[in-house]
């Protein structure tokens, strides 16, 4: 089982989109706001970090993802139907290079 989630927080018309695909049973009330999980181990935690190095975790290993990457997440979960989508999502939203200089021979 997963040790971290990002969280992705729902405002009316993505929880409508949420629930189009079959995943309301995925929402979940986080903080007094509905929200949905996306599970993630330690090795998808390791590149996530490398990733957004500013990434901060609150006490139930859950975390909240820049803009951009949660809307690619979101959408990434809307066109599968499932939030078991990490595996995916990484390459999608992780950069490698992210931060490095560029080499010229």
């Amino acid at each position: 089982m997963a040790g971290y989630n990002i969280n992705i927080f729902l405002n009316d018309e993505r929880l409508k989109k949420i629930e189009s695909v079959d995943l309301a049973d995925q929402v979940k009330e986080i903080d007094g706001k509905k929200a949905i999980q996306v599970a993630f181990s330690d090795k998808e935690h390791k590149k996530l970090i490398k990733g957004f190095p500013n990434l901060a975790f609150d006490a139930s290993n859950g975390c909240i993802i820049p803009e951009n990457a949660e809307n690619i997440l979101f959408d990434i979960i809307i066109n599968a139907k499932t939030v078991d989508v990490i595996k995916f999502a990484i390459m999608k939203i992780y950069n490698p290079l992210a931060g490095k200089p560029i080499r010229s021979s």
